[in-house]
C-alpha cells in the first residue's frame, strides 16, 4: 500500500528525527488499525515558528511542543473506512492531517524528562497522529487516559522507553 510522509522544516538539523518518524508514523498509523493509502504532512520548526503557528490557528499566543491539524473528524479507538474519508483524487491517498513539532521544545523536554530528543520527537509524532485520527484529551478524564494507554502501547511496541518513571509533562494540543 502507497503512503506519503511529506516533511518539511524550517530548522536545521532535523535529518536524524525525519528519518525517525519515517518509522513511528506509519507504525503509529497502523497500529490504529488505518488500512487505505495515507498522506500525513510534517513541519519541524522551533519556539518561535509554532508560537507563530499557534497565535495565527488557534488565537494563542504561545509556543507549544506540538500541533495537530486533522482534515477529518474521526472517531478516537476506531479504524477509520474509507468511507470516512476523502481520498485526493489526483493521488489517490487520504489526507489525513498536518503536524507541527517544535524541536526546540522537545530537545528541551527530552533532556528534561531524561529520555532524549529522539524519543521526544518520537511521543510527539505519535500524539500527534492520534489527534489526526480523532483522540483528544481536553480534561483529564477518560479520553485522555484513552489517549495515554494508545501512546504508551505504541510506544512500547516501537521499543522506545518512558524517561524519569513514568513521569511525562503534557503541552500538546
Amino acid at each position: 500500500m502507497e503512503h506519503q510522509l511529506i516533511m518539511d522544516s524550517q530548522v536545521d538539523g532535523v535529518e536524524p528525527y525525519a528519518q525517525l518518524l519515517e518509522g513511528v508514523i506509519p507504525a503509529a498509523l497502523a497500529a490504529e488499525g488505518v488500512a487505505f493509502p495515507w498522506e500525513v504532512d510534517v513541519l519541524f520548526t522551533g519556539d518561535a515558528g509554532i508560537r507563530a503557528i499557534n497565535l495565527e490557528q488557534r488565537g494563542v499566543d504561545a509556543p507549544t511542543d506540538v500541533l495537530s491539524f486533522p482534515m477529518f473528524q474521526l472517531q478516537p479507538g476506531v479504524p477509520p473506512t474509507l468511507d470516512e474519508v476523502e481520498a485526493d483524487p489526483g493521488t489517490g491517498l487520504v489526507p489525513l492531517g498536518d503536524m507541527v513539532i517544535s524541536l526546540e521544545r522537545a530537545k528541551a523536554q527530552g533532556e528534561e524528562y531524561g529520555h532524549g530528543t529522539q524519543r521526544e520527537v518520537a511521543y510527539l509524532a505519535v500524539h500527534s497522529v492520534l489527534h489526526l485520527l480523532g483522540y483528544d484529551h481536553v480534561d483529564e478524564g477518560p479520553m485522555k487516559a484513552q489517549m495515554r494507554k494508545r501512546e504508551e502501547a505504541i510506544l512500547g511496541a516501537l521499543g522506545l522507553s518512558r524517561g524519569m518513571n513514568g513521569k511525562e509533562k503534557v503541552e500538546h494540543e
